[in-house]
């Protein structure tokens, strides 16, 4: 319904065009607002004050020429001009009932395609192979993964690429340690990448010929030794095994196939090097080849370098970010290239963009935007960290939540048998975790705190999966299934016409975290729906209502609401439950 408004106004303002009341070239973006005051209707615009003073016109003149010029229409049961000149709009209950209706009856809830389908390639996850993935890798895989559902929902063609580190001196010393072991102790020590890790570290740190080993099988490797490449590969394909583990885990839809690494976009660096010289953007400075970007000054107001080659030789991540914004372009036919990676790259990703379009590497027109997110953060506002001080892995993590949901379902008297208790503390452990990241704003830090994470009360997971197993309960009371209520919507209870109004927005949050990758708008709407659910649940009596109409309207809204729970926890690549 927010689209059907924005239609109307623009066409009231292109009418006012016509008349002369406003300027030609005015182009004002529309925007409607929900007032948080419920009285003064269901949409807002200050369109009214944007145009008044190049019209040289009294805001609320035309305020009133606004809505003289609204198309003839069903949608609109009222407006009013309120201060100023804002204008308050309430939306007819009949359009209300044929959105409920549209929404119960569709497979995608009411939420229409993209006005435009693009396809994107969207960077996340990426982890170091070097080590197994840590607390620090989570926020980029279940972010960009929630983005990339709602993407796709909203009819987008999406292609994932996992842009995994598995190239750099730091092979080198892994590749130096292997060689040093026998088949069975590389096999035992491989088991736990975290300590193989940290043993070559070690080696590399105490030992000056060991180093200077690891350094000739870094160039080796990046020659292409075929034994060099053999152990690589053996290395590569187990920490990937592990990688897939945690996501499987996590439910997030990267599989091995998405996997696009920085050694894939070996052979195309020296190119991108001889490129940016043909286009006469290289700079030596101290042996090193840089790009100066005027777009990208210091506090001195120099120039800052984009460093594509080191003095010895080798490329940085730089030089391989140009090459994937190539390919993502030129092979895989991207119309929009997304990056969900730390806000600290910030500016590398600008730089990067820039320098893309200026070499020729990326049409004019590419959409390309860097999503940043914060860290996440202990109770004593440091980056979060294990008992022991340590970098916590991942997979440690998400043993933890397990152990500590099923310790909570166990607390509680419950029926249910020790495999169901196990399966469900999984789902509320898994989904606790990811649930309190994506909750939060992605731009901000936020504190890593398992309390507030499994309560079963405020904006949570198992607040919402407990919303959710109540709202289906009632289905089994009834011995109906959801989505085989007959009968028409009827809305005559105010708790009523809340709630169908919370449903109905549901459409335009999805579109909302679609454009903005902001997974915590979703959050916020469906623990705003649970909580209408519950108002309604408790004014509203529905089994037991005497009009057997009324019961099936009820009915209805309560099943719109599991079925929109659902798709909108499916988004997140949340699962629900049938019981808890």
């Amino acid at each position: 319904m927010k689209e059907q408004l924005e239609v109307l106004l623009a066409d009231a303002v292109t009418a006012l065009k016509q008349q002369n009341v406003v300027p030609s070239e005015l182009e004002p973006r529309i925007q409607l607002d929900r007032p948080r005051d419920k009285s003064h209707g269901d949409f807002a615009t200050n369109l009214a004050l944007l145009l008044a003073k190049p019209a040289g016109m009294n805001p609320r003149a035309l305020a009133e020429a606004l809505l003289a010029a609204l198309p003839a229409n069903s949608l609109i049961a009222k407006a009013d001009i309120a201060g100023p000149g804002f204008i308050n709009f309430s939306i007819s209950q009949d359009q209300l009932l044929q959105q409920l209706e549209h929404a119960y009856q569709d497979a995608h809830v009411g939420v229409q395609p993209a006005e435009q389908s693009k396809r994107c390639v969207v960077d996340y996850s990426s982890p170091n192979l070097a080590k197994e993935m840590h607390v620090g890798h989570l926020r980029s895989a279940i972010i960009g993964d929630a983005v990339v559902r709602t993407l796709e929902f909203i009819g987008h063609t999406v292609i994932r690429q996992n842009h995994v580190g598995d190239w750099g001196t730091q092979f080198g010393m892994l590749l130096a340690y292997m060689e040093e072991l026998d088949d069975n102790a590389m096999e035992l020590e491989l088991s736990n990448l975290e300590t193989f890790y940290k043993a070559a570290k070690k080696r590399f740190d105490e030992s000056p010929e060991f180093a200077n080993r690891a350094r000739e099988l870094v160039v080796s490797l990046q020659g292409g030794d075929a034994k060099c490449r053999a152990l690589w590969q053996q290395f590569i394909d187990i920490s990937l095994s592990h990688c897939q583990e945690v996501y499987d885990r996590l439910g997030v839809s990267l599989t091995r196939d998405d996997v696009m690494a920085e050694s894939a976009y070996n052979d195309d660096l020296a190119q991108v090097i001889e490129d940016l010289k043909a286009q006469n953007l290289l700079v030596e400075d101290q042996g090193a080849m840089c790009v100066f970007l005027d777009e990208f000054k210091n506090k001195d107001g120099e120039s800052l370098p984009v460093i594509v080659q080191k003095s010895g030789g080798g490329y940085l991540y730089a030089t391989t970010d140009l090459a994937a914004v190539r390919y993502r372009q030129n092979e895989l036919k991207g119309d929009h290239l997304i990056y969900f990676v730390d806000q600290r790259q910030g500016l590398h990703f600008q730089q990067i963009f820039t320098l893309a379009k200026k070499a020729g590497f990326a049409r004019q027109n590419l959409q390309m935007d860097h999503y940043g997110f914060g860290t996440v953060m202990g109770k004593d506002g440091r980056p979060y960290k294990s008992r022991d001080g340590g970098v916590t892995k991942l997979a440690d993590l998400l043993d933890e939540a397990e152990k500590r949901a099923l310790e909570l379902l166990q607390s509680k008297k419950s029926d249910l048998t020790a495999e169901e208790q196990a399966h469900i503390a999984s789902v509320v452990g898994i989904s606790s975790v990811k649930y309190a990241d994506l909750s939060k704003n992605r731009n901000s830090d936020y504190i890593f705190d398992w309390d507030t994470m499994l309560s079963f009360e405020g904006n949570t997971a198992p607040y919402l999966l407990y919303a959710f197993t109540r709202v289906n309960s009632i289905f089994s009371k009834a011995g109906i299934e959801a989505n085989a209520v007959q009968g028409d919507f009827i809305l005559n209870d105010e708790k009523e016409v809340e709630l169908a109004n919370t449903l109905i927005r549901f459409n335009e949050v999805v579109h909302s975290v679609a454009d903005k990758a902001l997974p915590h708008f979703l959050c916020a709407y469906l623990f705003e729906l649970a909580g209408a659910f519950s108002s309604f649940y408790e004014a509203c009596p529905i089994l037991n209502h005497d009009d057997a109409a009324v019961r099936a309207s009820r009915l209805k809204l309560a099943a719109l609401t599991a079925k929109t729970l659902r798709q909108g926890l499916a988004l997140l690549g949340i699962q629900t439950l049938e019981k808890m």
